[in-house]
């Protein structure tokens, strides 16, 4: 793994027709995700959210779908107004039997601003850890349990 890239990687007691719902409809990521305006899985759809630390700075988010092969792999840029950098990130879903293997991979990091700590690969990997290992873990067991 590159300097500026973090991967995160978890099995869900999921199908991937549930966890791949559960990455690409609006009404369903809000739930563990960010509250999109608007999203759409289609090349080129472009969407922006707002999100930071609580209690800290929000930035404006803005993204860009780069690449969607339904129920397998969801990528786009990663960008913030105002900012220099780029990244881009990827979902990738496995399915193993009645589990799906979900790997996020969130590279190009490095090219965010050095002296903001929000940019920081740490704060990445606290963030995506609680996302994928908490938020869309119970949200997915919520779902499918009840």
């Amino acid at each position: 793994m590159t300097k500026g890239t973090y991967k995160v990687e978890r099995i869900f007691e999921a199908k991937t027709k549930d966890v791949w719902r559960a990455i690409t409809e609006k009404e369903l990521m809000k739930q563990w995700y960010f509250d999109l305006q608007e999203f759409k899985a289609e090349v080129g759809f472009v969407f922006e959210f707002t999100g930071g630390e609580k209690s800290g700075p929000q930035y404006l988010h803005r993204c860009e779908i780069t690449e969607v092969i339904v129920e397998k792999k969801l990528s786009h840029t990663w960008s913030y107004v105002g900012y220099e950098g780029v990244s881009y990130l990827t979902f990738e879903l496995f399915p193993e039997g009645d589990k799906t293997k979900l790997i996020l991979t969130h590279s190009g990091i490095e090219t965010f601003p050095a002296n903001i700590k929000d940019f920081g690969l740490h704060n990445f990997e606290s963030g995506w850890n609680h996302i994928i290992h908490t938020a869309l873990k119970n949200f997915l067991e919520k779902r499918i349990n009840h």
